[in-house]
């Protein structure tokens, strides 16, 4: 029966952070039915195993019991993922940009839009002046400059790569890594480092609650 109810633990904590939004931190949207599918398999793995032992009688073992506290503690402890820290580490890339950056109005571009564009645009005054109404996390590098960053995934946060834009801040600024904000501004052309780079230029910046799902595919 202990192997029985060891895996309806696991099938619940594996549909529960599904269904909770959990899952939405640390695994792209495409893959969520996948793993909901088989947590309900070990549910009626569960259900299975428990009808069959119903007469048999199981000794408790010390790998069972740490199986499930290891159950229980995943679901009274919601996962904290740092992405300032996470993208930090890791170099920026972007697939190559889709048509749509170009054609969408600016203020409907997202940040990964914006960085996509940007990219593949070498000339950053045909930007100049362009409404931008994006949200991301802070990013932080060393003492570089922070920007306005968000994560990119093809699967989980273990291929996640960082999409960030340089941003003006005010002199009253003062934004901490992973801080999420809602800016809309401008798009400006300054010269940093001896290089002519488009820049956010913040006309309000609103700090806002982490997105449901934050990462992008």
């Amino acid at each position: 029966m202990m192997r029985a109810l060891l895996l309806q633990l696991w099938g619940w904590m594996v549909v529960w952070s599904v269904h909770s939004g959990r899952l939405d931190l640390l695994l792209a949207g495409g893959f969520h039915k996948l793993v909901s599918a088989s947590g309900v398999a070990l549910l009626i793995g569960g259900v299975m195993v428990g009808l069959k032992s119903r007469k048999r009688k199981e000794s408790v073992s010390w790998p069972w019991l740490a199986s499930a506290g290891m159950a229980v503690l995943v679901l009274l402890v919601p996962p904290q993922p740092s992405f300032s820290d996470l993208a930090a580490s890791r170099p920026q890339g972007l697939l190559e940009p889709p048509d749509l950056a170009f054609v969408l109005p600016p203020q409907q571009r997202t940040l990964t839009d914006w960085v996509r564009l940007l990219r593949s645009q070498p000339d950053p005054d045909l930007v100049d002046g362009n409404p931008v109404n994006i949200s991301g996390f802070v990013l932080k590098r060393g003492d570089q400059p922070a920007q306005i960053a968000r994560l990119r995934v093809r699967c989980c946060l273990a291929d996640a790569t960082p999409a960030g834009l340089p941003v003006s801040w005010p002199v009253d600024a003062k934004p901490k890594a992973n801080q999420w904000l809602k800016i809309e501004g401008q798009m400006k052309v300054e010269t940093r480092q001896g290089q002519r780079v488009a820049v956010v230029v913040p006309e309000t910046i609103t700090p806002i609650q982490r997105p449901k799902r934050p990462l992008e595919p």
